[in-house]
């Protein structure tokens, strides 16, 4: 006998004794289409606002060595890490960022890449943390970065992208505060509290969400009552870019190679018209240690409470654990997730029609290659379009054309390539008679061909 009976997907079930709960783990989700469609539909505009800069995707393994991941992760990091001996009892973990694997990727292909070199990578990461409002276990970064030229142009550069690719995807109104860590260290070195910097940095960087009286608390636990004033003040300097500067300049000793690479970016941000989007912000941290310039986070002005959507920063030699030869780079990474949790928010979340914007209803099942010829006239000419394959009523086809998320269903004649079509508008439960293949194809598209 089979072990397998049928019906179901394809015919074929297996026979068991009790059915196993389909359930999903706890941070991890799935993506019916019309969201998939729209992640995608994101994914697609982001991927091109990179491309018209240069820049040239790559892909590294999901799964790398644990001791790769772990070489600049440790600490909260190291606690959140998908990490188990696979088969061959070797020590593996999944990717929890998209940073480290680059610094990996570049100590191995240096031969193989022109410098400077400009990446985008747009994947899945995974982090074992708490969720919470656009926060998962499983999501996607979108990171960018040049790597080879410790320059102003290029830190400007990775922020005119950040700007104009939040444009592309329509969000218009965004504040890009920056900071400088190698200021901030000259400061630190000036109040002796240089050998506390990543504790520091920590406490900094968390500074809006605990609020001021906490950070006091614990950096007067650090570095004493005297230097956590010193700190915070430094961190709550305000006004315009240039007197913010000033004030920060000051405060770690006067001008600096630093402070003059700020002097320059703002400079950039005037020559390019995008000085409103910009902020001199000193309490811009960036937790991680690997930063060592220009530091920046990315908040839409209408939604500021989801916090960045976009951050990062120059690291002079992240790839040091894995090659002796040093690799300037700065970039920076977009949460996909947290984004599009930003964008419902706004309304701007739902894509333009959830499949193809067009259907071919069957009135004949034997007439299936003369429908899919039609749609292949409608697809040479960029217009999305399926057809579907069994004869079912009209009516019913018309219910699952708009559970689809078409907005048109194209109903074929007799002699569906050279006659006359009709064609119904779902949305105005309007039909439209006797039209050829061009008026149809003006409809649908939007305009002629």
């Amino acid at each position: 006998m089979s072990p397998f009976s049928g019906g179901g997907f394809g015919g074929i079930i297996p026979l068991m004794a009790s059915l196993i709960e389909p359930r999903i783990l706890k941070g991890f989700r799935d993506f019916l289409p019309a969201s998939e469609i729209g992640r995608r539909s994101l994914v697609e505009r982001i991927e091109a606002s990179f491309r018209l800069y240069g820049f040239v995707p790559i892909d590294t393994p999901a799964l790398e060595y644990a001791e790769i991941l772990l070489g600049k992760g440790g600490g909260e990091t190291e606690k959140q890490i998908y990490r188990f001996a696979d088969n061959g009892g070797r020590d593996v973990a999944l990717r929890f960022d998209l940073t480290v694997p680059f610094a990996r990727f570049l100590a191995e292909h240096r031969a193989d890449l022109p410098f400077p070199f400009k990446r985008y990578h747009i994947a899945k990461v995974w982090r074992g943390e708490n969720t919470q409002r656009g926060r998962y276990r499983e999501f996607t970064q979108c990171d960018f970065d040049c790597v080879g030229s410790d320059s102003a142009a290029a830190d400007f550069e990775i922020l005119l992208m950040m700007k104009n690719t939040f444009s592309a995807i329509g969000v218009e109104n965004i504040t890009i505060r920056i900071n400088h860590r190698g200021l901030f260290n000259r400061f630190l070195d000036r109040i002796g509290c240089r050998d506390k910097s990543a504790e520091i940095l920590r406490v900094v960087d968390k500074l809006a969400k605990t609020g001021r009286d906490a950070a006091l608390a614990a950096l007067t636990g650090i570095a004493g009552a005297e230097s956590a004033a010193r700190v915070l003040a430094y961190t709550e300097a305000a006004g315009g870019f240039e007197e913010t500067l000033a004030v920060l300049e000051e405060a770690a000793g006067g001008p600096s190679p630093e402070s003059e690479r700020l002097s320059l970016i703002r400079r950039f941000m005037d020559d390019t018209g995008t000085s409103s989007s910009f902020v001199l912000d000193p309490s811009i941290a960036r937790g991680l240690d690997y930063y060592t310039g220009v530091v920046y986070e990315t908040f839409i002005d209408e939604i500021p409470e989801i916090g960045s959507v976009c951050s990062g920063g120059r690291y002079d030699n992240l790839v040091g654990l894995y090659s002796k030869e040093k690799f300037s780079g700065v970039g920076a990474s977009i949460g996909l997730d947290r984004l599009i949790a930003a964008l419902e928010a706004l309304g701007k979340g739902r894509p333009r029609g959830a499949y193809a914007r067009a259907v071919i209803a069957c009135a004949d099942e034997e007439s299936g290659g003369a429908y899919q010829a039609l749609a292949e006239k409608f697809r040479k000419r960029g217009a999305a379009c399926e057809v579907f394959p069994e004869a079912k009523k009209l009516v019913q086809q018309f219910a699952l054309a708009e559970k689809k998320g078409a907005e048109f269903v194209i109903i074929p004649g007799e002699a569906p390539l050279s006659g006359k079509l009709a064609l119904r508008e779902i949305s105005g439960r309007q039909n439209r008679e006797n039209l050829d293949f061009e008026e149809v194809l003006e409809i649908i598209t939007g305009g002629p061909q």
